[in-house]
């Protein structure tokens, strides 16, 4: 698609790289339409490929499908100079030697139809069907004259959409841009670079993603050679020097097919050469290459459990590097792939890397989601629904492209996505953790406990407080590993909010999107750290309970009581008596009150939801009305008396900081107890006078906004009925 159809005047300039014999297809495919009655020559070659996996296919739609192609790009030629029905016909093969069904094959052979002829998609519908005609929907790029300079990744956003409905729709592409690499050398220098970066930074790792092996390292390869010349050239000097009858893996090969028969073990061993870019990532790492860094050796076996038997006759009759064993067929990747990876030491102490897997496995491998053939051809909405996140539940729609798919959709600006894409993409490493409903999570690896909070619960993730990894507590930026079980906690006050800091931990867009949308929404409202939370999810652990006993002594003593009506605002039912507000819950207007009369005839007033309150009344104390004089609440010069309960991470002058925002608050401290850290958490409890207890909403959040504060709450010590 991105090798433009040339004008047939424009100066011929030939390319010799083909994998197909284009002047021949070139030849065949001017000569137009053939009877019915046979198969055009032209795609003689992809029906043989075809062939070669469906025996049984049916090959009278891709016979048609050429049949439109041919007809409506006839007249138009590559920039190569030849005719651009081989650019469909090449695309279509790569698909078929990978396994691709008929249907795929189809909407291959009509991929520009679409684009670049008259060809209308209601056309490609009425002759092929629904499904050719979504495929080639998806593929079809959107127009410059439309979208300017947000084509490019606008059209990129179409095809993932698509890519989400049928995975086919990416497979098409990937075979698109790799014949259109294949043939780059016409295109100006400039041109080649811009298309080989986007190819490196968002085909590249789709295709990895989408297991497409095949293509993803002759891609990978051709785009070395163009950005990076120099140290291809070099590359391939050194492969070519170590090309050789007397290659150091041939002999180890040999061992391995006699270790192996002499078993009983049926397997087949293959010399598997590195790719270009493998070679020259291995050199990279370990400096001066060993003659067996050039390859490694492939043995494949019919079931599963051979695997297992290949691996111990090796593991016996070799001495093995243990550090480079694998297990990708017990804990596969999330691209499908699925394999027993390890190195043995030959003769002379040549290492060997060997990679051993089923034929199925083989397939899976180098083709991906193409061998799955067609994924949709059973009814899916019969099987048993699974938890979306799980990566392996369904392999036609896997996590990592559901969370794009989630994210792309608040990335409304172009570039905002287009570079949002490529970060995204360019985690090429994914971790699974576990959560304590029985779910999962799969995240990019480095991910935070943060990514976790978006990646369970999107927006509401908002109001996170911090996190339970393996069951201890964690702050939001711990960094989780692979196999961890994270629970997540949450506050109550939906009006919370992330801070500018949670940025500093989140990898994945989701989390980095939502967040910079809230800070953006509320400019004045972000917090200064990633734990200043509010109190906690009602469904997860919240903060301790306090229950100690001589806390409760303590909040019903004089010391934390102020007596008499006026004093107090509070109006009682019943003789003239003094009034005492409760130091257990320490209440303040609008608080809904109730009275108990104590020793002495004193009315002691507790706020209605004071567990203390109920506690008398379960004793038989009958309660005394009680309300407040009037909705301004204390009417003295003594302002109110408030205990509050601060719940946060342990850190170096917490105090000093809760301290100061008090007294920011104009609040005095009566008096102050810090429990010991229990799990790195730390619990305050001051007992405060306001001037006035409209202040009181203001100075929790004060406090809220200390650094490391998670909770503050109003005191709900049980007291005795004393």
């Amino acid at each position: 698609m991105s090798a433009e159809a040339a004008d047939p005047g424009a100066p011929l300039r030939r390319r010799s790289r083909p994998r197909i014999d284009l002047r021949r297809l070139g030849r065949v495919a001017l000569l137009g339409p053939v009877s019915r009655d046979r198969l055009p020559d032209a795609i003689g070659h992809v029906a043989e490929a075809h062939r070669a996996h469906h025996p049984d296919a049916d090959l009278t739609i891709l016979r048609r499908a050429y049949v439109l192609a041919e007809s409506s790009h006839r007249g138009q030629m590559r920039k190569s100079g030849e005719p651009y029905i081989t650019h469909p016909l090449a695309v279509t093969l790569i698909l078929a030697e990978l396994g691709a069904e008929t249907t795929t094959l189809t909407a291959s052979l009509l991929h520009d139809t679409v684009e670049d002829t008259e060809v209308t998609l209601d056309q490609v519908r009425e002759q092929f069907g629904d499904e050719v005609c979504y495929l080639v929907d998806g593929v079809t790029k959107l127009e410059k004259v439309d979208y300017g300079a947000a084509a490019e990744p606008e059209t990129f956003r179409k095809m993932l959409v698509a890519t989400g409905n049928d995975v086919r729709v990416m497979s098409i592409k990937l075979a698109d841009r790799l014949h259109n690499m294949r043939t780059l050398g016409v295109m100006r220098p400039e041109k080649q670079a811009r298309i080989a970066k986007v190819t490196r930074d968002v085909l590249i790792p789709l295709a990895e993603r989408l297991g497409v092996q095949a293509l993803k390292t002759e891609l990978e390869d051709l785009v070395f050679a163009i950005l990076h010349p120099e140290e291809y050239e070099h590359t391939r000097a050194l492969i070519a020097a170590a090309a050789g009858p007397d290659a150091p893996l041939d002999t180890i090969a040999d061992n391995v097919r006699g270790t192996l028969r002499d078993a009983g073990i049926s397997a087949e061993v293959l010399i598997r050469p590195r790719h270009f870019v493998s070679v020259h990532r291995v050199r990279r790492k370990r400096g001066e290459l060993r003659g067996t860094d050039f390859g490694r050796l492939l043995v494949l076996v019919t079931e599963d459990a051979d695997c297992y038997a290949v691996l111990g006759e090796l593991h016996t009759c070799f001495t093995p590097v243990i550090s480079e064993f694998k297990d990708f067929i017990a804990a596969p990747k999330f691209n499908l792939y699925q394999s027993l990876h390890t190195a043995v030491v030959g003769p002379g102490g040549a290492v060997a890397e060997v990679l051993i897997r089923t034929h199925r496995m083989h397939k899976v491998a180098e083709a991906g989601v193409v061998a799955l053939g067609n994924p949709y051809a059973q009814d899916h909405a019969a099987a048993p629904q699974t938890e979306p996140s799980d990566e392996r539940a369904d392999p036609t729609r896997p996590g990592w492209l559901s969370r794009l798919l989630d994210w792309q959709e608040s990335a409304t600006d172009p570039d905002t996505f287009w570079t949002t894409l490529r970060a995204d993409l360019a985690q090429d490493r994914e971790i699974t953790v576990f959560r304590t409903d029985g779910g999962t999570l799969g995240l990019p690896a480095g991910a935070s406990c943060v990514d976790a909070a978006y990646a369970q619960y999107g927006d509401r993730a908002h109001t996170s407080i911090g996190a339970r990894v393996n069951g201890r507590l964690a702050t939001l930026s711990t960094v989780l590993s692979d196999g961890d079980t994270v629970q997540l906690l949450l506050a109550q006050d939906t009006a919370s909010g992330p801070s500018p800091d949670w940025l500093d931990h989140a990898r994945t867009p989701a989390a980095r999107i939502a967040i910079t949308g809230w800070l953006t929404d509320h400019p004045d409202e972000a917090k200064p750290t990633p734990s200043t939370m509010t109190s906690a999810d009602p469904g997860g652990p919240g903060p301790a309970e306090p229950a100690a006993p001589e806390r409760a002594a303590q909040a019903t003593s004089p010391a934390r009581t102020r007596s008499g009506p006026r004093a107090t605002g509070v109006v009682v039912d019943g003789p003239d008596a003094p009034v005492r507000l409760a130091g257990c819950c320490t209440p303040v207007p609008p608080d809904e009150l109730t009275g108990f009369v104590v020793r002495g005839g004193a009315v002691t007033v507790h706020r209605r939801e004071c567990p203390a309150a109920a506690a008398m009344q379960e004793i038989g104390r009958a309660p005394v009305g009680a309300r407040w004089a009037d909705a301004g609440g204390p009417e003295s010069d003594a302002g109110c008396r408030v205990t509050l309960v601060a719940e946060s991470f342990g850190r170096p002058r917490l105090l000093a900081d809760l301290t100061e925002a008090i007294a920011t608050a104009e609040a005095a401290i009566v008096s102050a107890t810090v429990e010991p850290p229990s799990e790195q958490r730390v619990r305050h409890t001051y007992t405060l006078q306001l001037p006035d207890a409209a202040g009181l909403p203001a100075l929790m959040r004060a406090m809220r906004e200390v650094a490391g504060v998670y909770d503050v709450s109003r005191a709900q010590h049980p007291a005795s009925a004393g």
